[in-house]
C-alpha cells in the first residue's frame, strides 16, 4: 500500500491525520492533493454511515485505499446536538465563534454536571476489493462557559476536559492527538490497515 487518500479538504484535519499516520509506510494525500473532485451527499443517519458513504465513493472513483471520517460534537443536554450536523450546524459557512457562542448561550444556567459532551469520530476505510472497515473513537468532556485556547479548531475552544483543567484548544497538538476522538480512531484504523 503506497498511497492512501483521505477524503477531506480540511487542512487542519490533514495536519492531525498526517501526524498520527506518519509511521505507516504510505503517502497520505488529501482529495485535493490526489486531484480528486467529488460532491458527495452525506445523507447517513450516523457518523459511521457518513464515513462509509465518503470512503466508498472516492474509492470507486480512484481505485485507491480511501479513508474518510465523520466527526462531530454531541452535547447530552441538547439531545446530542449538533451531532452528525456539527459541520453544517447553523449553516455551512457559519464561523465557529458564532456556533460556539450559540451553544454556550443555549446552555446558559445549566450546571457543570449536566454540560457533558463528547467528540465522536468514525473512520471508514474502503479498499479496492470492495471491503470496508469502520472504527470509532470518542473523547469525553463538557461544554465550557467561554472560548479558550488557540491550538484547536471548530468546537475545541469550548470543549472542556476536566481531568486536564483546560479546553482541547489549550492542549498542544501532541497531547491532543494522544487523547482525541480522531487520534483514537486513527490509531484503531491504523491497526486495520497493517
Amino acid at each position: 500500500m503506497k498511497k492512501i487518500i483521505f477524503a477531506t479538504g480540511n487542512a487542519d484535519k490533514m495536519k492531525e491525520i498526517r501526524e498520527i499516520l506518519s509511521d505507516l509506510d504510505a503517502e497520505v494525500l488529501s482529495m485535493k492533493e490526489a486531484g480528486v473532485q467529488a460532491d458527495i451527499v452525506e445523507d447517513g443517519k450516523t457518523f459511521e454511515e457518513n464515513a462509509v458513504i465518503k470512503a466508498t465513493a472516492i474509492c470507486r472513483l480512484t481505485g485507491e485505499v480511501v479513508l474518510a471520517d465523520d466527526s462531530g460534537l454531541e452535547i447530552d443536554y441538547l439531545n446530542k446536538e449538533p451531532g452528525i450536523y456539527s459541520a453544517r450546524y447553523m449553516g455551512e459557512n457559519t464561523d465557529y465563534h458564532v456556533k460556539n457562542g450559540n451553544l454556550i448561550e443555549r446552555l446558559s444556567g445549566v450546571p457543570d454536571e449536566k454540560r457533558t459532551a463528547r467528540f465522536v469520530c468514525a473512520i471508514a476505510a474502503a479498499f479496492p476489493d470492495g471491503s470496508v472497515k469502520t472504527v470509532r473513537g470518542t473523547m469525553e468532556g463538557r461544554i465550557g462557559y467561554e472560548e479558550k485556547g488557540e491550538n484547536g479548531f471548530g468546537y475545541d475552544p469550548i470543549f472542556f476536559l476536566p481531568e486536564y483543567g483546560c479546553t482541547s484548544a489549550e492542549l498542544s497538538m501532541e497531547e491532543k492527538n494522544k487523547i482525541s476522538h480522531r487520534g483514537k480512531a486513527l490509531q484503531a484504523i491504523k491497526e486495520e490497515l497493517r
